[in-house]
Formats: C-alpha cells, sequence, structure tokens
C-alpha cells in the first residue's frame, strides 16, 4: 500500500530520523526490498518502533512484504489514525469518497451499519461525522471483527461476526439510514495479479468478488431493502468496468440509483435508496 505520507524530517538528523545512522540502515534495507518511499517508510517505522528490538523487528516485516500500514498497526483514513492488525483488510484512500457520499446524502443519519467491515474504517470515520448515531459492523473474519471491536469503541459502535445480514441484529430490520459495504470487487481471475502486500497479506474474502467481481455485490443489494429504513442509503464501492452493472444490479433489488465517480480517487460509488419516507 505505501500510502501513509510523513511529517517532514528534522534536518538536523536526530536518531529518530531517516538521515542518522539507524535511518539510513533501514532506508537502504526498504529500498533494497523496492519499497519506492523508502525514506517516508523510514521516518515512519522509526517514530513508532520503541525499542531497537522492535524496530529491527518492523523493519523485517516490512522487507518480507507485510504492508507498512500493518506494519505500524494503523492506517490514515478520513482522518482518523484506524488500528490495523496483520491479516485484516486495509483501508483503501479512495473509499474515503464513500464516507464522503454517505455523509452528503445522508447527513443527519442516525442508524449506521458497515458491512464487510474489515478494519471497521467505515463505520469509525461514519461515526465521527455523525456524532451520535447507533453504529454497527459486521464481517466474516473473527480477525477483522476484532479489530474492528477496537476502532468501534470509542463511539460506542458494535461489531459482529457472521455471513453478512445473518451477523446482524434483528432488531436493525427496516431501521438503517446507511448501509455501507465495501464489498470484495475483484474477479477471481484477476487476484494473482494484485500486488503482493494485497495478495498475500489480506484475506481472501476481502479481495475476492466471483467471476465477474459482483458476486457479494449482488447478496448485499438483495437483503438491502430488508434492513434499510424508508429513505435510507446503500452505498458500495466497485471497479469502473463493473459500475454499469451494480448500478443495474441495485435497481433490480428495488432501490433509486445512481453512479458517484471521483476521478481523483479513482473511485466509484453505487448509492441506491429505499423507496419511501421514515415514518
Amino acid at each position: 500500500m505505501s500510502s501513509l505520507s510523513a511529517t517532514p524530517s528534522d534536518s538536523s538528523a536526530s536518531p529518530a530520523s531517516p538521515a542518522s545512522s539507524v535511518g539510513a540502515v533501514v532506508v537502504s534495507a526498504l529500498r533494497a526490498a523496492g519499497c519506492v518511499f523508502a525514506e517516508e517508510e523510514a521516518e515512519l517505522i522509526l517514530a513508532a518502533a520503541p525499542s531497537a528490538k522492535e524496530r529491527s523487528a518492523m523493519v523485517a516485516r516490512r522487507v518480507a512484504g507485510l504492508p507498512l500500514e500493518q506494519v505500524l498497526g494503523w492506517a490514515p483514513f478520513h482522518g482518523l489514525r484506524v488500528a490495523v492488525e496483520p491479516g485484516v483488510f486495509v483501508p483503501r484512500r479512495r473509499t474515503e469518497f464513500l464516507v464522503d457520499q454517505a455523509l452528503a446524502s445522508a447527513p443527519q443519519a442516525g442508524v449506521v451499519v458497515d458491512l464487510c467491515c474489515g478494519s471497521g474504517a467505515l463505520g469509525a470515520a461514519l461515526a465521527t461525522a455523525l456524532g451520535e448515531a447507533e453504529v454497527h459492523a459486521a464481517d466474516i473474519d473473527p480477525a477483522a471483527v476484532r479489530c474492528a471491536r477496537r476502532n468501534l469503541a470509542p463511539f460506542g459502535g458494535l461489531a459482529h461476526q457472521g455471513d453478512l445480514y445473518e451477523a446482524l441484529p434483528t432488531g436493525l430490520r427496516g431501521r438503517v439510514d446507511v448501509l455501507a459495504a465495501n464489498v470484495p470487487y475483484v474477479p477471481t481471475g484477476e487476484v494473482r495479479l494484485l500486488p503482493a502486500e494485497a495478495r498475500d497479506h489480506e484475506p481472501v474474502a476481502a479481495l475476492d468478488g466471483g467471476p465477474d467481481g459482483l458476486d457479494v455485490l449482488r447478496r448485499v443489494a438483495a437483503g438491502a431493502p430488508e434492513w434499510l429504513a424508508p429513505g435510507g442509503r446503500l452505498l458500495t464501492e466497485t471497479g469502473e468496468r463493473q459500475a454499469a452493472t451494480a448500478v443495474e444490479v441495485f435497481r433490480a433489488a428495488g432501490l433509486t440509483t445512481r453512479l458517484a465517480v471521483s476521478g481523483e480517487l479513482y473511485a466509484h460509488v453505487v448509492i441506491g435508496v429505499r423507496p419511501g419516507q421514515r415514518a
């Protein structure tokens, strides 16, 4: 991923800076491993490591190919530091566009669900912006659920383990104002083409969306009307090639649908609204 950015280092080259002798060794090791932003990554590792032993361990994990965010234990997302554990999907910056679309379309949302939640980044970002919202998250992966619980705890949010809607409390049926689902959408045949950081260190269930990448999206869309409140929104990210088909899937589920696109982030978000108004 290497999506993190560091604070510019002090020109005085303190012992914890990439310009120091220790820092130079770290930079050299990262550069040799193929890290494009070796200096920036070294600065983050040097700042995070509590001891020389842990610094060496962190560098070794990064050199072995572990995503930088998993090495550090956090990822930046929508102004937050989201806890990320090894083996858990790392939230991408482009997914911040989904959060922005959810907030723009439902600024007063009172009940939020983060489905296929991974680290719970979407739920945490929405909880931060909305204030008093009731927030739930769900994932089939127990490691992701543990991580999401950490990230949602400050907001009183809850994370549940299970397959899509089966994980959610039944009392949420017909009450959800925002259903954010960062579903896997990489076609099965293209998973092998992903960068090694994702392919080798993130759960395949968080990446593989089936033959055309839309298997999970279809299931989420089909079940959404039962869980959304009247006027509630389902938002999910998809690829550019799949966007038109994803829109039709949402419409077939009975949702009033539109596609939002960010050229800057190369993000495509399908937004479906359950017809009607909340009583």
